[in-house]
């Protein structure tokens, strides 16, 4: 109760009965362990029974219990402030932590969880300097990410200011902190104004014609990815002749012209982050770890399948990224890498779903993308006259 003693109240009587957790005593305790014991041994008599019955059938008049004898612990600073010295405050993040930002432990505040993206967890957390965020890889990412090349890529970044600034990288375990983006948003995929900007602020990026020594090849990552699956099927009937499909707009793709720069491979929405300083409204880009050298129209049918846009919403995305004026192989290929990609991630959720994590109705549209992007370059080429 408020006075923070427990009271026993009558068996039917609403309002006070005991329910969820409780504190009792240790005498109290042993009292109910003795009964409990006894009536356990009548597996019939106990099968609709809840502890709270032996406190009514038996009388048991529990001693008072005060409100500063226990503690509710639901967060790090719960327990901080509890117990400074307990052994579970100590771990390799927190020491990250306060060795990059040279602080205490007393300093770290407002801790909760910021993201749980898809290949990610991260948490945000205040200091009396500012706002951070911790990012901690998620299952199986080992398997996926290459966190030295991660590495790199964020060294020949650095210096032009595109991305979030990164206070402390591990390439070993892809532990990773950066300096938090106040009042700041996602792009919203279904606003122009928004697409416009960040369109713009890719294409621009493009253009630095940044390199690296890595490359990302699309079709030997389905290939690395299906065999991470190892002997279990695809959850996909047809899995077999949506990947030939896959594989025959492979000979068209590699038969066009290509941009191949350093491309951020995963410039979805939720990556880019627009915000507002002194100097006006600017956009970053983050998350790099599958950046590498690529097509540069690439980044274009990761943000449509991302945003799981429909052909008309792809075309339209297209036409802003080339502002009007995309060539009719430019646009063909784009169809191409959105097929193959969507195949590309369906793999890629296929071993996530092993690991026990569901990406639902998205890992579903990636599979579907295969496939109706197949049918939709095949018409593409028929009615533009393509032969290639």
């Amino acid at each position: 109760t408020k006075t923070g003693f427990i009271e026993l109240t009558k068996k039917k009587e609403l309002g006070k009965s005991p329910l969820g957790i409780a504190y009792i005593n240790h005498n109290d305790s042993m009292k109910l362990k003795e009964i409990i014991t006894h009536i356990n041994k009548d597996l019939y008599q106990v099968k609709d029974y809840y502890w709270e019955n032996i406190l009514f059938e038996n009388n048991i008049n529990l001693h008072p219990l005060y409100s500063n004898e226990c503690f509710e612990i639901n967060t790090f600073e719960d327990l901080r402030n509890l117990d400074s010295n307990s052994p579970n405050l100590k771990s390799e993040i927190i020491d990250i932590i306060k060795k990059s930002l040279n602080i205490n432990i007393t300093q770290i505040k407002n801790i909760f969880v910021s993201k749980k993206g898809m290949t990610n967890r991260s948490f945000l957390f205040e200091t009396d300097k500012g706002k951070y965020i911790m990012r901690i890889p998620g299952e199986g990412t080992d398997q996926l990410i290459d966190r030295y090349e991660e590495g790199l890529v964020y060294q020949v970044i650095h210096n032009y200011h595109i991305a979030d600034e990164v206070i402390y990288f591990n390439k070993d375990n892809g532990y990773k902190l950066t300096e938090f983006i106040t009042n700041s948003r996602v792009c919203d995929s279904l606003n122009d104004s928004d697409l416009i900007k960040c369109m713009r602020f890719l294409k621009n990026f493009h253009s630095l014609e940044l390199k690296v020594d890595h490359y990302f090849d699309i079709f030997d990552k389905i290939e690395f990815y299906e065999k991470l699956r190892k002997n279990n099927d695809s959850l996909y009937r047809d899995y077999k002749q949506t990947k030939e499909k896959v594989y025959e707009l492979k000979t068209i793709v590699d038969k066009l012209p290509k941009h191949i720069v350093l491309t951020h491979i995963d410039a979805v929405p939720d990556n880019f982050l627009i915000y507002k300083d002194n100097n006006g409204e600017k956009i970053k880009l983050i998350d790099w770890e599958y950046a590498s050298m690529q097509d540069s129209d690439v980044d274009i049918a990761m943000f449509c399948i991302y945003s799981m846009y429909n052909k008309e919403q792809c075309d339209h995305l297209i036409d802003i990224y080339y502002e009007n004026q995309c060539s009719i192989i430019t646009r063909l290929k784009i169809y191409c890498y959105i097929a193959v990609c969507g195949f590309l991630w369906s793999n890629w959720c296929e071993y996530k779903y092993l690991l026990g994590v569901e990406f639902g109705e998205y890992a579903l549209a990636q599979y579907r993308y295969a496939k109706d992007f197949y049918k939709y370059v095949k018409e593409y080429m028929e009615v533009n006259g393509i032969c290639l």
